[in-house]
């Protein structure tokens, strides 16, 4: 409200007037639909999932049957290695790693923050890493228009692959995920925080099918990979990610009326009513989403980026580059919640600047997607930290908070890693 009350020079009635605007606009957008119809149906998968046992199923499975997790590290390195495996998408990627991380919080009393973190801390990382997925999609078409502006020269897709070595945030991240974990490392608020049971009254039983969780999530895999490569007319990294991850829902709940109906886990009615209470669980974040949205698109209309980085571009040492482009980066997706928006606003900026300096162009491009995933990574209207908090069942405010502390150790970590390797080739 405050931007549009900004942008219309402070006049009450054009701001009313540009609130519902800017409603109408975001719900005409048809990949801001179908990313909400993503997270309503996400509440109605989760929902069956519990509600069919498979939940339960799996605990047997992996703790009984195979010894695979028998404490709190060994719960939470499933979670882990799982969001570090499944890298095709960070909101199917966190939503994975919270669901199994979750299913043995009872029993080991992990906290719901501690999950979320977690979930969250692989999938927006390792996503950015192994760019085999939407986010090398973005980069690599970023790339290639500066390219073909004529600003730089090169193959595309060497430069990208050359400036993941200097995705510093996402790296360090992964390892202190991994510390945290194995040597039970809890700082600031999370020390504090504590295993709350599930809000959504669900029956549970405990010795259902593993099959029950493990055949959906495996379809739901296979189906994000098959719509990226259909939205892509035939090409993964040209797909798109919004269309992807709701006709996989889609295809996820078909699958699971089909089987848990043929398996006689559920009647309709039983499947019908638990979908619902599922999906409307998750309406509130739904509306969180929307209005994240609107921040996104306002702070773009106020060009906060461009104005940080060409305010910074004329007062920095060429030694203070990468981490002052890291620091920007993560400023803008703090305050727009998206990753994939920052890069939009910051490598067009980033790549001129290095150029026009002197400076390693994979560098900057390593230092903008540092940035754009820390700043995602600790916003409280970020995408993959609202579904990493549902996943998980907790709180956002809740899950920000513990997270942060972690967060800012990567990234002071990072800008320590950008400052000697910028001494070092330049």
């Amino acid at each position: 409200m405050l931007g549009i009350f900004i942008l219309n020079d402070y006049v009450i009635s054009e701001t009313i007037i540009g609130l519902f605007d800017l409603g109408i606009s975001l719900l005409s957008q048809m990949w801001i639909l179908k990313t909400l119809g993503f997270i309503v149906l996400v509440g109605g998968i989760m929902a069956l999932i519990e509600s069919s046992g498979g939940i339960g199923g799996l605990v047997d499975y992996v703790q009984n049957k195979k010894k695979i997790v028998t404490s709190k590290r060994s719960a939470l390195l499933l979670s882990y290695i799982i969001g570090v495996l499944i890298f095709v998408e960070t909101s199917i990627t966190a939503l994975i790693s919270g669901a199994v991380g979750k299913a043995f919080s009872k029993q080991y009393k992990i906290s719901n923050a501690k999950i979320a973190f977690v979930c969250d801390s692989t999938s927006a990382p390792i996503s950015s890493l192994i760019v085999f997925n939407g986010y090398g999609a973005l980069l690599l078409g970023l790339i290639i228009t500066q390219i073909d502006s004529g600003m730089i020269k090169g193959d595309g897709v060497d430069i990208l692959i050359n400036s993941l070595v200097y995705n510093f945030y996402a790296i360090i991240t992964l390892i202190i995920v991994f510390l945290s974990i194995w040597f039970d490392i809890d700082i600031g608020p999370m020390k504090n925080s504590k295993y709350i049971e599930s809000s959504q009254k669900i029956v549970f039983q405990k010795r259902a099918s593993k099959y029950l969780m493990i055949l959906p999530i495996f379809i739901m895999i296979i189906s994000v990979f098959v719509f990226l490569y259909i939205t892509g007319d035939g090409n993964i990294l040209k797909g798109s990610g919004s269309s992807a991850v709701f006709y996989t829902m889609l295809t996820t709940l078909a699958f699971m009326f089909v089987y848990y109906l043929s398996k006689k886990i559920m009647d309709v009615r039983t499947f019908v009513v638990t979908t619902y209470k599922g999906s409307v669980h998750l309406i509130p974040i739904a509306i969180v989403m929307l209005a994240a949205f609107g921040i996104s698109d306002i702070t773009g209309e106020l060009k906060t980026g461009q104005y940080l980085a060409s305010f910074a571009s004329e007062n920095l040492n060429i030694y203070f580059l990468a981490s002052t482009i890291f620091l920007l980066s993560a400023i803008t997706a703090f305050a727009t919640g998206t990753s994939w928006g920052t890069f939009g606003i910051m490598l067009p900026i980033a790549i001129p600047i290095a150029v026009s300096m002197g400076v390693d162009v994979p560098l900057l491009i390593g230092a903008v997607v540092s940035g754009a995933i820390f700043g995602d990574h600790s916003s409280p209207i970020s995408d993959t930290t609202i579904i990493s908090s549902l996943a998980a069942d907790c709180e956002v405010v809740e899950h920000v908070k513990t997270q942060l502390p972690y967060a800012l150790i990567s990234a002071f970590l990072t800008i320590i890693m950008f400052s000697v390797v910028s001494i070092y080739i330049n």
